[in-house]
């Protein structure tokens, strides 16, 4: 039996579970809010063209509008100024949408901080008890941050001093770019970088050095819970846009139970 066979008889018969994690499109979908001084993205928007009437007797369909980086998503290097003469979103060579992941697990510390910043010591220690980073895999954090992504505020973590929300530290974003094997950030929250990640040097520093090196990130997951901390091939599919900086994808992982 062929390899992909077995792939196939491992998925019919549950052997090997195919997990979403993809947060569904709605106009409910939480977006990124910027200062009102900067470009705004669009939520996401059904616009109806025909629902089996006179505009269309026999089909029912729409259109629909919406920013690139809405609900689950995927970031291209071109996204940011650093990574601007990077890839985008089109350019991703497609086996690089299906790769390993690394968990890792601080639902903790984030019920303890909501700012909570993920550090090169806290990835070193999971090296040490699970091994090392995926050779062009994903990290994928798990906060527990998901079931906050239904609600504007709630995912945004707004309150009267700002947002807030768990991301990781200038010094672990640039380890991370520059010292790990790994392509990309995978995370529950609306984007990479917490919510009071505009006031760190650099700003955004997850945007500003995974991009910038020609890495990935992927947001707004949901169901991290039910991934292991390692052994998770993760299918990441975005919209190929030609020049875009990203896109709305469906995201799965591939569990062997």
């Amino acid at each position: 039996m062929s390899i992909l066979s077995q792939l196939s008889e491992a998925i019919s018969t549950g052997t090997i579970e195919v997990i979403d994690l993809t947060s569904p499109l709605s106009s409910e979908t939480p977006i990124l809010q910027l200062p009102p001084e900067f470009g705004q993205t669009w939520p996401f928007q059904l616009e109806l063209i025909s629902d089996c009437d006179d505009a269309g007797p026999g089909w029912y369909w729409n259109n629909f509008r919406t920013g690139e980086h809405t609900g689950t998503h995927f970031d291209a290097p071109n996204h940011w100024v650093t990574g601007r003469d990077k890839e985008d979103i089109a350019s991703v060579a497609p086996n690089k949408l299906l790769r390993p992941a690394a968990v890792i697990d601080v639902t903790g510390e984030v019920e303890s901080d909501v700012d909570f910043m993920l550090t090169v010591d806290h990835v070193k220690a999971w090296e040490a008890e699970h091994g090392p980073l995926p050779d062009g895999g994903w990290l994928i954090v798990r906060t527990g941050w998901a079931p906050r992504t239904y609600d504007q505020d709630e995912a945004l973590g707004n309150s009267e001093t700002g947002p807030h929300s768990p991301g990781m530290t200038a010094e672990c974003a640039k380890w991370l770019a520059e010292e790990t094997p790994i392509q990309g950030v995978g995370v529950e929250t609306v984007g990479t970088d917490g919510g009071i990640a505009h006031s760190f040097d650099p700003a955004f520093p997850c945007h500003a050095f995974m991009l910038g090196a020609g890495k990935y990130g992927i947001t707004q997951l949901k169901n991290v819970d039910k991934l292991p901390p390692t052994g998770a091939m993760i299918v990441a599919t975005p919209l190929p846009i030609v020049n875009g900086s990203g896109s709305p994808a469906r995201v799965l992982a591939l569990v062997e139970r």
